[in-house]
Parts: structure tokens; sequence; C-alpha cells
């Protein structure tokens, strides 16, 4: 009888703390494909409290460093004025942990219709019980195939600039 209480209760706190894995992945979840949803919205507000108060989002130029508050909020800020943002749907995500459950790290891939595929990664922090993003990395994805062309253009993009 003890033997057949001790698995149950085995049972139920690996259930418990598997049910708090979902729920912080669930939750870091929430978080991403808010950020998503709110550039697809322009919705200042939610994209940028998405970010901790010194988030960075790494875009896909070698220049492009936003770090909040001050080039983050700006380009954003100007670019949703409009009502105008940019729509990238998440098609694949993997959550990982620290062992302390405060810190979380993930790589997605997003499509957009109009750019292509991409790869997203990034660090979210529990802020007082709230997940925020404090580093957002965003990759262009080149298939094996196509490496050699865009190589290339690379190549010769990086020199044009230099001249001038």
């Amino acid at each position: 009888m003890k033997k057949i209480s001790l698995v149950i209760i085995a049972i139920g706190l690996f259930c418990s703390f598997n049910a708090l894995a979902q729920t912080k992945t669930e939750a870091v979840n929430q978080v991403l494909d808010g950020l998503h949803e709110a550039a697809s919205q322009a919705d200042l507000n939610a994209y940028l409290n998405s970010f901790t108060d010194t988030g960075v989002f790494m875009g896909t130029d070698d220049w492009e460093r936003w770090s909040r508050p001050e080039t983050l909020d700006k380009y954003v800020t100007e670019r949703f004025a409009g009502g105008t943002g940019w729509t990238y749907t998440s098609v694949e995500r993997n959550v990982n942990f620290s062992n302390e459950q405060n810190i979380a790290w993930f790589d997605e891939i997003t499509v957009s219709k109009k750019w292509g595929r991409f790869r997203g990664t990034g660090v979210l922090i529990n802020d007082n019980g709230s997940w925020k993003i404090a580093h957002y990395a965003m990759s262009v994805l080149v298939p094996n195939e196509a490496w050699e062309k865009v190589a290339e253009i690379n190549i010769k993009t990086f020199a044009e600039r230099a001249k001038k």
C-alpha cells in the first residue's frame, strides 16, 4: 500500500512540474505571439511592452541594433505612426528555461508573405511574474542551394557601401 501511495505521489508531482513547465512555455509563447500580433496591428504600446526596459532587437542588416528606450522606441513609434507595421507569423518555435525557471531562450521560424522565411532567436526574463523580451535577433533564412548567389550579392553590396 505504501509503494502504491508513493507512486501516486510521484506521478502527481511529475504532472505538477510538467504542468508548471507547460504554463511557463505557454506564457512565453503568448509574449512572442503578442509581439508578432502587435507588430502586425501597429500597436505601439503592446509591442514595446513586450520588451524589458533595456530590451534589444537585432534586425537583419549589420547596423540594425535597436535598443530600448533609445533607438527601438523611436523607430517603432515612427514606423507605427501611419498605422503600418509588419507581419511575421511563427510556424515553429522551441523554448527552453534556466534551472531557476526565470530565464527563457527560444528559437523560432517566422514567415512573411512579402519577405519569406526568417529565424528569430532570443531571451526572455521573468520580471516580477511577467515574461519580457530582453533580446530578440532576426536573421534571414537562406537555403543552402541559394547560398552562393546570396554570398555574391552580400559581398558586392558591402563593398559598395564601404566606398560611400
